[in-house]
């Protein structure tokens, strides 16, 4: 069927990228976003986060009437949704995070209404296994007048299918064009059905598969990538106690020709590696030792690297014994949850800062060239490199933005850097 109106529901770092790529071949696109300001910034051809070309693109599409953005959800023959899937707060240590699908039933039920006979739902949010068999009840639910996939198979009235996004922030317009999409249908008709969608942009292979292993598959390449950070983040721990340098450790041990260990860090951030992985676990708590391990390496690394600061202000003062602690000065080179980006969700680089201005009596400065001002909660200031340079006493390096590669390491006298660009 000719998809003439596409809508995207949730316009955030996957949404809105993927709205201004259909719109981007003259197909008609409503993007339902419930914050008002951010429906004023795109329906004014501007956007509200950072990413390359996007802005080109959205204001390009708006511009010639292909995007536009809405707060309710209108009809349409095609909806992707694409919002938050987070977890439900831990109060207990040692908890298993528990996924929170209150936004996709909430996106469920809105669009719920303004569908028809014929019209395909995609679910792109990641979420845990049996998320979209969950979303086809939802809205067999609220509209008992159409028939869906789990109760009428491949006669039903509404296609449905999971379609897991697989790009890199920074590298989005790209990926989103030249990746593979994994193709989740409920039936084969959903399959056939998502394919025809996105191959209106997707240059990519489209490779079929049934929901389930779709919504897997995702889980398992970013629980996959989790893992072999926990190995790279507990070699560095292990190489500080025993007093040698983990960076020309790694650069031995992966001349060899099948060895390929990655690079430690403050910890594992972003909405996807440090997250996905507890999908999984939650699943199947006893079976996914190795993977829930793997998480609790990645969440102490961030603990691991305030300890190292605390002994650095240690070391300080007793260089300077004419100093007391509420003199010393420290500066953290990087808030984002990986290099070249503003985004901070879930980043480590964020939390040790944050654990920092909590316990240092001091003066805490963030150099974050990516971004223009902080969050409210952060009692922290923003400056620029120089001035941290200028003014600092120890410097914690915790983000490899290629602004700090370039300007090699500042003048101070003691730096942390938790990712050996200024070894």
């Amino acid at each position: 069927m000719p998809f003439n109106t596409i809508s995207v529901i949730g316009l955030g770092y996957i949404g809105l990228p993927t709205a201004a790529m259909f719109a981007s071949r003259r197909k008609n696109v409503v993007g339902v976003e419930i914050n008002q300001k951010t429906v004023d910034i795109i329906n004014a051809g501007n956007i509200h986060i950072v990413e390359p070309e996007l802005d080109i693109l959205v204001g390009a599409a708006v511009s010639q009437g292909y995007l536009r953005a809405v707060t309710q959800p209108e009809s349409a023959d095609a909806f992707l949704i694409a919002v938050p899937t987070p977890f439900f707060p831990v109060t207990n240590e040692g908890e298993i995070p528990q996924p929170d699908l209150r936004f996709v039933e909430s996106a469920s039920k809105a669009i719920a209404p303004v569908l028809k006979k014929g019209d395909l739902v995609i679910l792109e949010s990641t979420s845990p296994v049996g998320a979209t068999e969950q979303m086809a009840e939802w809205l067999a639910d609220s509209r008992p007048d159409l028939t869906f996939p789990q109760n009428h198979g491949v006669e039903s009235d509404i296609r449905v299918a999971h379609c897991p996004e697989r790009v890199l922030p920074g590298h989005v317009v790209r990926e989103l064009v030249e990746n593979d999409r994994i193709i989740g249908g409920m039936t084969e008709r959903c399959s056939e059905a998502a394919i025809q969608l996105y191959k209106i942009f997707v240059e990519g292979e489209c490779v079929v598969t049934n929901a389930r292993t779709a919504e897997m598959a995702k889980l398992t390449e970013n629980a996959s990538r989790d893992v072999s950070i926990a190995f790279a983040n507990e070699l560095s721990i292990v190489c500080d106690k025993l007093e040698i340098n983990v960076w020309e450790l790694i650069r031995l041990a992966n001349r060899h020709p099948r060895v390929n260990i990655l690079q430690p860090g403050p910890g594992v951030g972003g909405h996807c590696i440090a997250v996905d992985p507890w999908f999984i676990v939650s699943s199947a708590p006893r079976e996914a030792k190795l993977i829930s391990t793997a998480r609790k390496v990645n969440n102490f690394k961030p603990k691991w690297v305030v300890e190292k600061v605390k002994i650095a202000i240690a070391d300080f003062l007793q260089s300077n014994p004419q100093l007391c602690v509420k003199d010393v000065v420290i500066a953290c080179y990087g808030l984002s949850f990986k290099a070249d980006i503003d985004d901070l969700r879930e980043s480590p680089s964020m939390s040790i800062a944050q654990n920092i201005a909590e316990f240092h009596k001091g003066q805490v400065l963030a150099v974050e060239p990516n971004i223009n001002e902080l969050p409210a909660s952060l009692n922290i200031d923003l400056v620029s490199f120089d001035v941290a340079a200028t003014r600092a006493d120890i410097a914690v390096l915790l983000v490899d933005h290629q602004e700090f590669k370039v300007s090699g390491a500042p003048d101070i006298k003691i730096i942390l850097d938790t990712k050996g660009i200024w070894q």
